[in-house]
């Protein structure tokens, strides 16, 4: 065996640097439930199509952030923008970028 690897492989004595994001505490207390179900439930009436459920999205992390089970951060930079997206009869009609060109 290499001493050097482990017995299973791997850098043994090294700690695991965690993702920047993607990775955030369980919501182990049901803190937020209710945000949960709201927006899985609005995915399964728009038959998955997430672009729909945008508000219960935005509501589920809010309330992440404000139970301090995800850091928080701008809702901007997770794609929030009150200009992001307008809607016309249900469907998205269009997308507005804010950026330079």
């Amino acid at each position: 065996m290499s001493a050097a690897g482990g017995a299973f492989g791997g850098n043994r004595g090294l700690r695991p640097v965690p993702p920047e994001k993607g990775i955030f505490p369980l919501d182990h207390l049901h803190l937020c439930d209710l945000e949960k179900i709201e927006y899985l439930n609005c995915l399964k009436t728009a038959s998955h199509q997430s672009e729909k459920c945008r508000d219960f999205s935005k509501k589920y992390l809010q309330c992440r952030m404000e139970k301090n089970l995800m850091a928080k951060q701008d809702l901007a930079e997770l794609g929030f923008r009150e200009s992001n997206v307008e809607t016309s009869g249900g469907k998205v009609a269009e997308r507005i970028d804010n950026r330079d060109q």
